[in-house]
């Protein structure tokens, strides 16, 4: 079993940014793909953002590409997201999730362990 801990949401104004940190328990942390997903009242859960094993591979939704960078830290046992210019419609719980898997996928259901999310939001 994994265990993941979000922290680092909150609020930040438009055009802002902020940086999460999804801390994993365990000793096989670099066994996982590493994962970002959101979901805002009355949505499906979407991706956000993906890394491979080591970190050599990253991989975005299509509405954030180009303002957040995930990266990961396999002696901390630690994934990152920075979030640059922020826009309301970021507003959403964003969430950490591993995979077991060799492959990347942006499919809820494949991955096999979630935290319980940390509160991004963001004002006009």
């Amino acid at each position: 079993q994994v265990q993941l801990v979000e922290s680092g949401g909150g609020l930040v104004q438009a055009g802002g940014s902020l940086r999460l940190s999804c801390a994993a328990s365990g000793r096989t942390f670099s066994n996982y793909r590493m994962g970002w997903f959101r979901q805002a009242p009355g949505k499906e859960r979407e991706f956000v953002a993906g890394i491979s094993r080591i970190g050599g591979n990253t991989y975005y939704g299509d509405f954030v590409k180009g303002r957040f960078t995930i990266s990961r830290d396999n002696a901390k046992n630690t994934v990152y997201l920075q979030m640059n210019s922020l826009k309301p419609e970021d507003t959403a719980v964003y969430y950490c999730a591993a995979d077991w898997s060799r492959t990347h996928s942006d499919v809820v259901d494949d991955y096999d362990y979630w935290g319980q999310g940390t509160q991004v939001t963001v004002s006009s």
